[in-house]
């Protein structure tokens, strides 16, 4: 794999994308699937925002200045994917607002994704070199092991984005 950040993080989207294309497919008695899916998605998730804002965000916001909207906008939505997905996390898979409330995560995290991928990836790009791209990727990569694997509590998510948004 390759050690550029875009194309890492663009790896991790088609990851998350394709399990919630797994998720939407299961039956309305796939609450067992749908249990296993969920743990996946949050997983992934969680470790892919935290190396997003503990690495790519900041470099990029002190690297590509003009992308400073974007990615106080990005790390807004990080905070609202955390929220639902430290709720998912805590609600029985029976529960009646399971599923929609995955749907609301899905399309919310699948805009961001495109977003990212479609307006700032390539002025990202653009503006870095090949050597800094894959510097940001290294560290990501070398964050990716102790990075978390479980939705934080919301006021915990809430006080990490604030320290590293001034």
């Amino acid at each position: 794999m390759s050690s550029d950040a875009i194309v890492i993080l663009r790896e991790d989207h088609k990851r998350i994308k394709a399990l919630f294309r797994r998720f939407a497919e299961t039956g309305p008695r796939a609450e067992t699937r749908r249990g296993e899916l969920t743990a996946q998605i949050l997983r992934e998730l969680t470790v892919h925002t935290h190396l997003e804002n503990e690495v790519m965000y900041p470099e990029v916001r002190r690297l590509v200045p003009d992308l400073e909207a974007d990615i106080l906008e990005s790390y807004e939505e990080h905070h609202v994917a955390d929220l639902l997905a430290a709720e998912l996390a805590n609600l029985p898979v029976s529960d009646e607002r399971f599923v929609a409330k995955m749907t609301v995560l899905a399309e919310n995290v699948t805009h961001h994704i495109a977003e990212e991928e479609d307006d700032w990836f390539p002025v990202v790009r653009e503006a870095l070199s090949r050597t800094q791209l894959q510097e940001i990727g290294q560290r990501m990569e070398q964050l990716r092991p102790s990075a978390p694997t479980q939705p934080s509590q919301p006021s915990a998510l809430r006080r990490a984005v604030d320290a590293v948004i001034p």
